[in-house]
């Protein structure tokens, strides 16, 4: 199987990221100009964003119940596909496990029945309540620092802050594919504007963020992930694109990976529910 790890050259770093997505916020993409053209031709059609964030669950559900029914309002499970409408979910919880459940990378449990590959820089993932990302991490403070918004595991990288998300045909094997959108829950994002005065001056970028990518590797999207005030919050952040673009997501949770101490400015982020539309082969 040939993976968007295998094909890239190299890790985007963070902090090649942060300073661009400082004016590229929530951008799309514009193309370069043909030979003989002088102006830049917008390649798609605008996407529709979703966001939002707060102190808890109930504060996002509204929107991401509004990005679900953009999607497709049937949630297709573990069903063979490719189905002609509907969305996929993951969230992390196993049919109500509590068990803390590290994995490796490549992290393809959910491949076959989801159409989903997730990869990292990093050592793994893993799915796991807060108490045991606190143990995972050997970090005591994680055990109150998130949230869940689907109770009660979540989802990190281990080693990375960097996750890449990779569509496939559920139940397809390896057929690559694209989605209409895709959308994400973040676990305590503080910046910019979550983390205090302190953190707001001296990080004026958020530390969280996501971009979307076409099945050539272009840039389709990029965002900041929003942030909310306070310890434990939740944010949410997806779009949905006319027809399905998507082939490839990257997410950056935080400036550190969560072993990294409890100092606010680092703004350790963990993640939640993913939720994509049906992914389709490519043509």
């Amino acid at each position: 199987m040939r993976t968007k790890t295998a094909c890239r050259n190299k890790w985007i770093r963070v902090g090649q990221w942060l300073p661009a997505l400082a004016v590229l916020v929530a951008q799309p993409l514009l193309a370069e100009p043909h030979d003989g053209d002088t102006k830049r031709l917008q390649v798609i059609a605008p996407p529709i964003v979703f966001q939002a964030a707060g102190p808890n669950a109930a504060s996002i559900q509204s929107t991401v119940d509004q990005f679900r029914a953009a999607l497709g309002g049937v949630n297709n499970g573990n069903t063979n596909g490719p189905l002609p409408t509907g969305r996929r979910e993951i969230n992390w919880d196993g049919g109500g496990s509590t068990n803390t459940s590290p994995g490796p990378t490549p992290f393809t449990v959910f491949l076959n029945s989801r159409g989903s590959l997730m990869e990292t820089p990093g050592s793994g993932f893993v799915q796991a309540p807060a108490s045991g990302l606190a143990d995972t991490f050997a970090n005591p403070s994680l055990a109150t620092n998130f949230q869940a918004f689907s109770p009660v595991r979540l989802f990190a990288p281990v080693d990375s802050t960097v996750t890449d998300v990779t569509f496939f045909v559920p139940g397809g094997g390896n057929v690559p594919a694209q989605t209409t959108g895709f959308g994400a829950v973040f676990a305590d994002v503080d910046s910019p504007d979550g983390g205090g005065s302190g953190v707001r001056q001296s990080k004026a970028a958020g530390s969280s963020l996501i971009g979307y990518y076409d099945a050539a590797g272009r840039l389709l999207y990029k965002s900041f992930i929003p942030s909310s005030p306070g310890t434990a919050t939740l944010s949410f952040f997806g779009l949905v694109f006319p027809e399905p673009r998507v082939a490839f997501v990257r997410i950056i949770t935080g400036r550190k990976d969560p072993g990294h101490g409890s100092d606010p400015v680092l703004d350790l982020v963990v993640m939640d529910d993913f939720i994509y539309g049906e992914p389709q082969m490519i043509p």
